[in-house]
């Protein structure tokens, strides 16, 4: 077992964005930093410290846009020594539904300008990927505007259980292993 994970929610910096779909890799940051405090660290991220399964485990929200996500990432994961096989990523996935979830090891970015810079700065993409199903959007649309917009009042009222499952696959995977996490969680 490792000694510390770093979990890092992506999304973008500023209120106008906390509430998006975009956004939901932070909002399992945010839940699962309830009862810590957030700091600001010189690699441009906010961190909160906490213990999951007695392992050490820093929770991570960059301040910089989701396309920028990599250097912060990296420079946080440097400072923990932590490597690629001890980081997880809390993501918005267009291609998985609303309301579910997938946990992955490595694998494509699919078109993920965040998960694209994190690839590049770690050299490769053998990282945890907690992919939050956020749908497409219905009928014509360009999906960037549709990740950016807050979810609708009829997803809104899941959006707390998906955050809440959101962390709780972070607690599974850290504890019991990426196997465990796929049969609890990506068949739900």
């Amino acid at each position: 077992m490792a000694d510390r994970w770093l979990v890092f929610g992506l999304g973008n910096p500023g209120d106008q964005y906390a509430k998006t779909r975009h956004n939901i890799g932070q909002m399992v940051i945010d839940y699962m930093a309830a009862n810590s405090k957030f700091s600001t660290h010189k690699s441009r991220t906010q961190i909160a410290d906490i213990r999951v399964a007695g392992q050490g485990v820093t929770l991570a929200k960059s301040q910089l846009y989701m396309n920028e996500s990599g250097a912060p990432c990296k420079a946080l994961a440097d400072f923990y020594k932590v490597g690629p096989e001890n980081l997880i990523v809390i993501h918005d996935e267009l291609d998985i539904p609303f309301n579910t979830i997938r946990v992955k090891l490595g694998g494509g970015d699919n078109g993920h300008n965040g998960l694209k810079d994190i690839t590049t700065h770690f050299s490769g993409p053998d990282y945890y990927r907690v992919r939050m199903g956020i749908g497409r959007p219905v009928g014509p649309g360009d999906p960037a505007d549709f990740v950016l917009k807050p979810f609708t009042s009829t997803e809104k009222k899941d959006v707390e259980d998906l955050v809440a499952r959101g962390a709780q696959v972070v607690e599974t995977l850290i504890e019991k292993g990426l196997e465990a996490a796929q049969q609890d969680f990506n068949n739900k």
